[in-house]
């Protein structure tokens, strides 16, 4: 069974920053692309940022580049995002998926920003 567990959201002030988690199991991670997608308050999910197998090649959406960094460690099976610079637009859920699409993925974590 496929298991994906965000940690390390919260609130953050704008300008602020977050080191953002997820431990996965249940498949051949060290094979497997990894993204990050988020959920804003009444919208629908956005593709943040993949990673592929070996960690060489990342992309990101585009109102997120130059703020935010994708990373993982395939020997703790672990996927990475730090969130730099945050703007209150970036208030969302956050989660840990194993398709861009966001159709498999984890339970999330907030990350709120607010003065």
């Amino acid at each position: 069974e496929v298991q994906l567990v965000e940690s390390g959201g919260g609130l953050v002030q704008p300008g602020g920053s977050l080191s953002l988690s997820c431990a996965a199991s249940g498949f051949f991670f060290s094979s497997s692309y990894m993204s990050w997608v988020r959920q804003a308050p009444g919208k629908g999910l956005e593709w943040v940022s993949t990673i592929s197998p070996d960690g060489f090649r990342r992309n990101y959406v585009d109102s997120v580049k130059g703020r935010f960094t994708i990373s993982r460690d395939n020997a703790k099976r672990t996927v990475y995002l730090q969130l730099n610079s945050l703007k209150t637009e970036d208030t969302a859920m956050y989660y840990c998926a194993k398709d861009s699409a966001g159709s498999t993925r984890g339970r999330g974590t907030q990350v709120t920003v607010s003065s």
